[in-house]
């Protein structure tokens, strides 16, 4: 291992100075979503950061050069633990009084780990190998991605300037979301390509968010390769983590500008609609609750084109969750955390199944495969009720047999 005693390998001077940046002043504390559920301030967000900061003395500092470095094994058994809890939703950033953006900082904190051969925890040191072996993170066969759920009278073109990608998790753990996307864009009447089962494998997010970085290059090249070979311009995903992974990271990965632009369906959709391409006649009398996606409102800053989608619906009541936007709540299945701590999951989900209750909404509108499978989860064997419906999922289902 390269300069096995540094902390810093794997940081930009951005986020070192980020770093050295925090107050400790417990702002983000507030809008923690593991601290909402679990309380225990050993595993927030400035007690990450001062650990790290630690490690960074330990192995940078003049007392190390002097005497060589001597880190704690039991602080950095505790941020571990602490790193791979959260759920890396941005919260914590977007309420920061320096700005300090940690939903880039703690996957980095997390490769610093790995890299050191500390982490990932649990079931996250899976992914790897099963995207590898089956081209998901799921484990999941390639013949399976499609077929269950992609409607028969859906013609997908071998070649054309835009394409669709529907992700793993959609495709496994969603199937209602992304059969929505596609019954959309034939609605449209756009003419859009797909790569087959086998080729359309993981975006690189998974391995990406829990510091698994070494299939990342060559996982994103094979993907931009096989778009631009079908002469792609633009490529839509519903999925807010993969379109994230696509914006920020692809680029990175891949060495240069991507061929294509990256727009997530909504973006779309809404201009559909405001050019006349998709019409929806018919009405919805419902009072609708919109849960903005950590990757897609902090992440990548999309937030007002879902909001146009849903008020194109004729008698539809768009109600708001006290925190919206760019400061929405995470609803718990973010950063692979889910895959390990499984209860903090469940209850944050909770949490927003609460507030779209208190509000009187008739359904929760999500906009993310992540929170689509884990928000219904959470509602199982739980004593409050809400219909749950993917915005693309909902839009289809207005518009089918019209």
């Amino acid at each position: 291992m390269k300069d096995r005693d540094s902390f810093i390998e794997c940081l930009s001077p951005k986020q070192l100075a980020e770093l050295d940046a925090c107050t400790q002043c417990g702002e983000c504390l507030k809008y923690c979503p593991v601290q909402e559920v679990t309380g225990n301030k050993a595993i927030s967000p400035p007690e990450k950061i001062r650990m790290f900061r630690e490690f960074i003395r330990a192995a940078e500092g003049l007392k190390a050069r002097l005497f060589g470095s001597r880190i704690d094994d039991k602080l950095l058994q505790d941020f571990v633990k602490a790193v791979y809890e959260c759920t890396t939703c941005g919260a914590c950033g977007q309420a920061c009084t320096v700005g300090i953006f940690t939903q880039r900082l703690w996957p980095f904190l997390r490769k610093e780990m790995v890299r050191r051969g500390l982490g990932p925890i649990g079931a996250q040191a899976e992914t790897p190998d099963a995207v590898k072996n089956t081209g998901n993170p799921y484990k999941k066969p390639a013949e399976e991605r499609f077929k269950p759920w992609f409607p028969e009278n859906v013609r997908v073109s071998e070649k054309s300037e835009i394409a669709y990608y529907a992700g793993c998790t959609g495709a496994y753990e969603a199937q209602p979301m992304v059969k929505g996307d596609v019954i959309v864009l034939n609605a449209i009447g756009v003419e859009f390509t797909m790569l087959p089962p086998e080729e359309e494998v993981c975006c690189g997010f998974p391995l990406f968010i829990t510091g698994q970085h070494d299939m990342l290059e060559d996982l994103v090249k094979r993907l931009v390769d096989a778009y631009s070979d079908r002469g792609v311009k633009t490529l839509l995903c519903s999925c807010p983590c993969c379109v994230n992974m696509m914006t920020r990271d692809w680029p990175v990965f891949y060495g240069r500008e991507l061929p294509f632009r990256i727009r997530h369906i909504t973006q779309f959709v809404a201009d559909a609609i405001n050019n006349g391409r998709l019409v929806i006649k018919k009405k919805l009398k419902e009072r609708l609750i919109y849960h903005d996606p950590c990757y897609l409102s902090r992440g990548v800053g999309i937030t007002e084109e879902p909001r146009m989608v849903l008020e194109s619906i004729s008698g539809v009541k768009l109600l708001e969750f006290d925190r919206n936007r760019a400061n929405s709540r995470c609803c718990g299945a973010g950063g692979a955390a889910r895959k390990v701590y499984h209860e903090n999951a469940v209850a944050i989900g909770r949490l927003t199944i609460d507030e779209a209750v208190a509000k009187k909404a008739d359904r929760l509108i999500l906009s993310c495969p992540a929170c689509y499978a884990k928000v219904n989860e959470a509602m199982e064997g739980y004593d409050k009720k809400i219909r749950i419906v993917d915005i693309m999922e909902l839009v289809s289902g207005l518009i089918e047999g019209k």
